[in-house]
């Protein structure tokens, strides 16, 4: 929140005040005609859409329960907020809790959040003893000169560069534009979810040198062996040659990945000597040790071999990845099937997270476990997306879709069948499924999982040339 020199003053506008007209909108123009085309009586909406009038005690301000997430609006990406302190002073319980609730979001894992009553007099109050936050967020029933004249007073205790963003009671134009001109960084008013106000938090610390951040997305393995690194390599490469959108792959998995030869590639450097040193890692670094597969896609892929031990820090991760979504507009993780925690905390810190499974019960429990976990400690984001793998293998008893559907509450966003001739076909000639055979079913459903995830829908894939199956023609 600026503090303007001189300190906020209504000064001369002691006059100021807020035009509120209670009958506007309300019946006909007095004296006024009515234009030919409003003579007619309007139609009368059918009785489902009609809504019955509001109690006479009804809340003016109500606050909605926490809306389910969906994937509708699931694209948009937020950036985490930086390590800031955040206090709330609040007139209202419902807005407490509110705010008391959003502390447990993945973007807010970073801020030290302390909410209390009493609105603008309690930040008054206790601002005037103590150090101001980084962000102050005021949830008051004030409204219109009162409003501004106890803001007037808290300019006086609050430090400057203190943000301040008002929960009001009121949408009025002129009070905003009063507020935005004393230096309110935003002022939203009720209905408001959760989600909307950590959108409005996170875009306040947005770097201006860095304003662009990709969207993470994190595949996992229900179990070993099931095809996850498959899946996303797939992925990504969809994302960059079907929907023609710049994609990176981080293989994670350090002792046993397979991207560099799911890729045909022999890279010299690897996504370890980023980890390793996670404090020299900028954009000229990540441009040395990155693989670059095609104009759109580009890897870190792992070094795959056990002549050393990778003990590394688990936040070296977190830089490393958060480094190269300043680069990339998508980035899918393919991570390792193991539970350390730093496994645990990239995935909770994903913007979307991919469960591959198949039908059998281990790989039911663990996703299971998954899920609970993800929804437990990402309840303002949109649910995992579970993809089943291999399914129909010939003589082997599988748990049926339905029912597998019925005990994880969701259905599968993607259902792979066991092909081994094609992946095994794309394996040997280190192509992905939709260059050896884009038409097949199975490129289809991985194009269509990469929209789902992306918002984007690729274009109709095309036949493959005699030089897709045959990649040494392409030399």
């Amino acid at each position: 929140m600026s503090n303007p020199d001189p300190a906020w003053s209504l000064g001369a506008d002691d006059d100021f005040v807020l035009e509120e007209d209670d009958t506007f909108g309300l019946g006909d123009i007095e004296g006024a005609e009515l234009p030919p085309f409003d003579a007619e009586q309007p139609p009368q909406l059918a009785p489902a859409t009609m809504q019955p009038p509001p109690a006479a005690n009804a809340d003016p301000f109500p606050i909605p329960a926490p809306a389910q997430p969906s994937r509708r609006d699931a694209h948009i990406t937020e950036q985490p907020v930086p390590r800031i302190t955040i206090h709330a002073v609040c007139d209202r319980p419902e807005i407490s809790d509110l705010i008391a609730g959003v502390t447990a979001d993945r973007r807010m894992a970073r801020a030290e959040i302390t909410v209390e009553g009493g609105g603008i007099e309690a930040a008054i109050t206790r601002f005037a003893a103590q150090a101001s936050p980084n962000l102050l967020i005021i949830d008051t029933m004030m409204q219109g000169p009162n409003m501004l004249h106890a803001l007037d007073r808290l300019a006086q205790v609050i430090e400057q560069g203190t943000k301040v963003v008002i929960i009001g009671a009121v949408n009025d134009i002129a009070l905003f534009r009063e507020l935005m001109a004393r230096g309110v960084s935003e002022y939203i008013v009720p209905p408001l979810q959760p989600i909307s106000l950590i959108r409005t938090i996170c875009g306040l610390y947005v770097n201006p040198d860095k304003p662009f951040a990709g969207r993470v997305i994190s595949v996992i393995g229900a179990r070993g062996g099931i095809g996850a690194s498959t899946i996303a390599h797939n992925i990504a490469w969809s994302i960059a040659e079907r929907q023609e959108s710049s994609a990176t792959l981080l293989d994670l998995d350090l002792s046993f990945g397979t991207a560099a030869l799911d890729f045909n590639q022999d890279p010299p450097q690897s996504i370890a000597d980023a980890l390793m040193s996670p404090d020299r890692v900028d954009d000229v670094f990540l441009e040395r040790v990155t693989t670059k597969q095609t104009q759109r896609l580009q890897m870190l892929t792992a070094p795959a071999t056990l002549e050393r031990e990778f003990e590394l820090d688990p936040q070296s991760y977190e830089i490393v990845i958060e480094n190269v979504r300043r680069t990339s507009p998508f980035v899918v993780l393919d991570l390792p099937h193991l539970w350390t925690s730093w496994v645990k905390h990239t995935l909770l810190a994903s913007d979307d997270a991919v469960i591959v499974a198949g039908p059998d019960l281990a790989s039911l429990r663990n996703t299971k476990n998954i899920m609970d976990l993800l929804r437990a400690m990402r309840p303002y984001d949109s649910p995992p997306l579970v993809v089943l793998s291999m399914v129909g293998v010939p003589k082997r008893p599988e748990i049926p879709l339905k029912d597998f559907a019925e005990a994880l509450g969701v259905e599968p966003a993607a259902v792979i069948p066991f092909d081994p001739q094609l992946f095994g076909m794309a394996a040997n000639n280190g192509q992905m499924v939709g260059e050896v055979a884009p038409q097949a079913k199975t490129a289809i459903v991985l194009d269509d999982l990469a929209g789902s995830l992306t918002g984007r829908k690729p274009p109709p894939p095309k036949k493959a040339s005699i030089t897709d199956k045959i990649p040494f023609l392409k030399r």
